[in-house]
């Protein structure tokens, strides 16, 4: 683990949306573009970039919104990328997620042959995002970015979803979610986990030291690699009628509900997480981010608190593997950005309405397989690292459909049997946010 000097952040060249949070209350769009001509799409790059050097001077005096721009590796191409660059990419980058979908557990209704068009193919090049704390300052923002590419024939937008943060505050199956990102070094944010040190910048940005010491593998020339990072996107349907049935069948009680919800999570409704909060919610705690974050597993390795096996737990082990020599967890610490979609299922409904809702995530990370990959493999779809090989996420579900669920107890420990798949992937990408001079080197490559 490397402890060296603290990094400084070339944060002018690093594209806002990579480090900060996402404003709450949210509204979000998220855009996706097929370039069909090389020249056009290197002036879009262009106007992009002179939109985004702005926002970076200081968005928030005068438009309290971000925006990203991200590109396939089939987008990278159509710009007119030569081969032997694109060469540099790491391979889960050039592959694209739709070809490694079989590893990732996305098969059987999650499988690319079910997604929406055109996630997963070679039509997406270019992703846009724009989050923003109402729809007044998203539609500005939006509009200047429509207005970049309005007069270009050859860009096309192919897909187009609109978020919200819900009335609720919460995930359509009624979390707080936002919890849970690691902290990061020389990204001037406040520290919101005490109990450890904050990752080193490496592991999202590229160009600076990671956790061991080292550079992550970077694509060339340095100055289009530098100050990048690697987002994976996914767009995840919910079955909330689903998992509320399951609920209610599992349960002698609406409290029981609540508290096996609870556990499946690893948090309570409000974010309080259980290890500090093992027998009631507690909003306050759950409100307060200088607590909601601050803890570990260490004193509860025998999940008696919070399950090992609960999806909080899986997605970050913090402390609980600190004796496994073969496990660092903060190499595979990853930043997420979920928004929700769609309107919540009415309280108390368990028939779905065929109404599409979801969550899209987005994660941000210097390495596509050390993080995401192994994440996703290692902890959300295997169980092998609790001692329960036949057990998956108890949210995501993965390889085990159904899955089964384990809950310590004292005297004899609770186990939830056949769990259906609560979720289901709708379409995914690897994308790649370059840094501001990348995106300006892009803009005047000459093919």
């Amino acid at each position: 683990m490397s402890v060296g000097p603290k990094t400084v952040l070339e944060l002018d060249d690093i594209q806002a949306g990579a480090l900060h949070e996402r404003p709450s209350p949210y509204v979000g769009r998220y855009l996706l573009l097929q370039l069909h001509d090389a020249g056009e799409g290197r002036e879009l790059v262009r106007r992009l970039h002179t939109l985004l050097a702005a926002q970076n001077d200081g968005p928030e005096a005068e438009t309290p919104a971000w925006m990203t721009v991200a590109f396939t590796c089939a987008g990278l191409a159509a710009l007119g990328v030569p081969q032997s660059i694109l060469d540099t990419f790491p391979d889960q980058f050039r592959e694209g997620m739709a070809r490694r979908a079989q590893d990732l557990g996305d098969v059987g209704p999650s499988g690319p042959e079910h997604w929406e068009w055109p996630l997963g193919t070679d039509a997406v090049h270019v992703a846009v995002s724009v989050l923003a704390p109402d729809e007044r300052h998203l539609e500005l923002v939006a509009e200047r970015a429509r207005q970049r590419h309005a007069d270009l024939s050859s860009v096309e937008v192919v897909w187009r979803q609109d978020c919200y943060q819900l009335p609720s505050g919460r995930t359509s199956f009624g979390f707080k979610d936002g919890i849970g990102n690691p902290d990061v070094e020389g990204s001037g944010l406040p520290v919101r986990n005490r109990r450890e040190r904050p990752i080193k910048a490496g592991e999202f940005i590229l160009g600076y030291p990671d956790e061991t010491g080292s550079l992550a593998p970077m694509p060339a020339p340095e100055v289009l690699g530098r100050n990048g990072t690697f987002l994976v996107f996914r767009k995840l349907r919910t079955d909330v009628a689903a998992y509320r049935r399951y609920l209610k069948e599992v349960a002698r009680s609406r409290e029981e509900e609540r508290l096996l919800a609870a556990k499946m999570v690893g948090r309570w409704p409000s974010g309080a997480p259980l290890t500090l909060a093992p027998d009631s919610d507690d909003p306050d705690l759950g409100a307060d981010p200088a607590r909601n974050n601050s803890f570990g597993y260490r004193e509860d390795l025998r999940g008696f608190k919070c399950p090992a096996g609960a999806h909080a737990r899986r997605a970050n082990p913090r402390d609980a593997l600190e004796d496994e020599n073969s496990v660092d967890v903060r190499l595979h610490r990853l930043i997420r950005r979920g928004t929700s979609y769609g309107p919540m299922l009415a309280e108390g409904v368990l028939e779905d309405d065929g109404v599409d809702r979801g969550i899209i995530f987005v994660f941000a990370g210097a390495h596509l397989k050390r993080q995401f990959e192994f994440v996703k493999t290692q902890w959300i779809n295997d169980g092998v690292f609790i001692g329960a090989s036949d057990e998956s996420d108890p949210l995501l579900g993965g390889t085990h459909t159904p899955t089964d669920f384990t809950i310590p107890h004292v005297p004899v420990r609770r186990r939830l049997r056949h769990l259906p798949s609560f979720v289901t992937t709708r379409g995914g990408e690897y994308c790649f946010a370059p840094g501001l001079r990348a995106l300006k080197w892009l803009g005047e490559l000459d093919t």
